[in-house]
């Protein structure tokens, strides 16, 4: 999910974060809330589409009144955990994390059912390297929105690339480990079926599993390649399967995938695995 979606998703939430206030002042709090997050969504899309050519000056300054809002909107209503959400948004993508990650605690702390706000403090940690404490934050979103495929794949990717410190914590095994991340991607992939890349990420897990199930990764490229959407990306999918087909001792099923690889890009990576093919007969 994208910054802007992020924050108008959070105002959106605005009407009922907070028991705190009376119904008029959270109405009001709602209105500025989603003002100002249309307004910070209007300046960061403006900016991506002006690109090299972007005044950073005027950029700074707009974002900085954009900041100055929410000092007012939260100042106004301490209460509201919308408000320090959309606030933590904000200065985590302008490179403020510390300040960030305080306004998404103070979030949290209001709030504890907000999905965006432990996602995003899972997103803080793990960019700060700390992928202990992040892995809560990401479970904990999953749990209150389980049919949100990005939670699920943020998850996976956080175990698979700290593999070594969650192992060296003792607070994991990695059969868990292994089949916690697996499955995140699976998920991922299951509940967006449009985006390629879960599907792929997911295929290309089994090659972290310490015990992968070789069969089921060989579908899982095989499926793949009916949904990829050039040939050289079909194409590249068959090189992973011609390379489980050496995994699981299927030399010519191996040779005949590598007979379809065309694309020059691919050359590099099908000399490999034919070298690995010819190797048993030297």
């Amino acid at each position: 999910m994208g910054l802007a979606a992020a924050l108008l998703s959070v105002a959106m939430l605005a009407g009922g974060v907070s028991g705190l206030r009376a119904a008029e002042s959270e109405t009001m709090a709602e209105r500025n809330l989603k003002r100002i997050a249309e307004r910070q969504r209007d300046l960061f899309e403006s900016a991506a589409k002006q690109g090299d050519n972007l005044d950073a000056e005027t950029f700074r300054q707009q974002a900085q009144s954009i900041a100055h809002e929410y000092e007012l909107l939260v100042r106004n209503n301490p209460g509201y955990a919308a408000g320090y959400a959309a606030y933590g948004f904000l200065l985590g993508k302008v490179g403020m994390a510390a300040e960030a990650t305080a306004m998404l605690l103070k979030a949290n702390q209001l709030d504890p059912e907000i999905p965006l706000v432990k996602n995003q403090l899972g997103n803080q940690l793990a960019e700060a390297g700390k992928p202990m404490q992040a892995a809560p934050y990401y479970i904990a979103a999953i749990k209150l929105a389980p049919d949100e495929p990005l939670y699920h794949y943020q998850l996976g990717t956080l175990l698979t690339e700290a593999r070594d410190e969650f192992l060296k914590s003792g607070e994991w095994k990695r059969a868990a480990l292994d089949s916690t991340a697996h499955s995140a991607f699976k998920r991922a992939a299951e509940l967006a079926p449009d985006r390629f890349e879960f599907a792929y990420r997911f295929a290309e897990s089994f090659y972290d599993l310490e015990n992968p199930d070789w069969d089921a990764a060989l579908q899982a490229w095989s499926a793949l390649e009916d949904k990829a959407p050039t040939p050289i990306e079909r194409q590249t999918m068959r090189l992973h399967a011609a390379n489980i087909c050496l995994k699981v001792g299927k030399p010519d099923h191996a040779r005949a995938l590598l007979n379809t690889v065309e694309e020059p890009a691919l050359q590099g990576q099908k000399q490999k695995l034919l070298e690995q093919l010819a190797a048993p007969a030297k």
